[in-house]
């Protein structure tokens, strides 16, 4: 399986006490799956991750496993502080039946590089699941995954790929250069997922795949079918989406979007606060001008 197209990080839907909403996340993975997506990504740093409990976590990845039914490749974030805990999320996750795991670098501590590669290869060794390295400097108190132990990282034959979120484009190039072909770079800074696919990224893991899936997928299939120009048309149409969300914590300019669309999946988990209304009038305009239809 080569890792590919738009991969939506999903929202995890809860109700107003904040507790999870299993069911609404099985009709809002339906609602993603209609509109296109290629696949299924569970407890990435949008689903809040950092904000679930083991129990919670192995919750939403059994849902989401089985509510899918081989529709499209599902994937987990298990992500963590140390080496051993990502370890025991990941070996969860394949016991659920998932089709790959997507790691971040630690975000608390600061490891060297070589400490990095350590630990996606002891990751790696105990797990026959494909393994999505995550490079997101920016969430990560600037650690990052440099592009040299990429390319090491990419000899091992379960890390099949990587989420680069760096937003720097020149990264994400030299990763292309530096990994053999059958790895898979996604580009994981939304604005730039079509001047990614021309140097050779093979798809995309965008928060925006929440709020507007048809649009990424848009980008996505029409660059396939080598439509460039309608490829970034739909690129342009996406980013006043996507610089909206900074209007608010995320993920909750994520779930300040869907209730504005009609497509509610609850509160974010405190300290995260909805939006106040002269930030939502801002979110409505840029739903607008990508072309959305504002419900509210």
């Amino acid at each position: 399986m080569q890792i590919r197209g738009i991969i939506p990080p999903v929202a995890t839907p809860m109700q107003a006490n904040e507790d999870l909403d299993l069911p609404r996340l099985r009709w809002f993975i339906d609602h993603l799956l209609a509109n296109g997506v290629h696949g299924i990504f569970v407890l990435g740093t949008n689903s809040e991750f950092y904000a679930l409990d083991e129990k919670e976590k192995q919750q939403v990845i059994a849902t989401a496993v089985e509510h899918v039914r081989g529709r499209a490749p599902v994937f987990a974030g298990t992500g963590a502080e140390t080496t051993r805990e990502v370890i025991r999320l990941t070996q969860m996750a394949e016991k659920e039946g998932v089709d790959g795991v997507s790691v971040i670098t630690p975000y608390f501590i600061a490891p060297n590089q070589q400490e990095i590669f350590d630990h996606y290869r002891r990751i790696a060794e105990h797990t026959r699941l494909p393994v999505v390295l995550y490079n997101n400097p920016a969430t990560c108190g600037g650690v990052r995954i440099e592009v040299d132990t990429v390319a090491r990282l990419a000899q091992i034959p379960n890390i099949r790929a990587i989420k680069d979120s760096s937003g720097d484009l020149q990264n994400t190039n030299e990763l292309i250069r530096a990994v053999p072909d059958t790895f898979s770079v996604m580009m994981g800074r939304d604005t730039l997922i079509f001047p990614a696919l021309l140097f050779g990224a093979k798809g995309a893991v965008p928060a925006t795949g929440n709020i507007a899936p048809q649009l990424l997928v848009e980008i996505y299939e029409k660059f396939v079918r080598g439509d460039l120009e309608g490829s970034k048309a739909a690129q342009l149409r996406l980013n006043p989406v996507r610089m909206s969300l900074t209007l608010g914590t995320a993920p909750g300019g994520v779930k300040a979007a869907l209730q504005l669309l009609g497509l509610p999946i609850g509160p974010c988990r405190s300290p995260v606060a909805p939006l106040p209304p002269d930030k939502l009038q801002k979110m409505r305009e840029a739903l607008q001008a990508g072309g959305l239809t504002v419900k509210l």
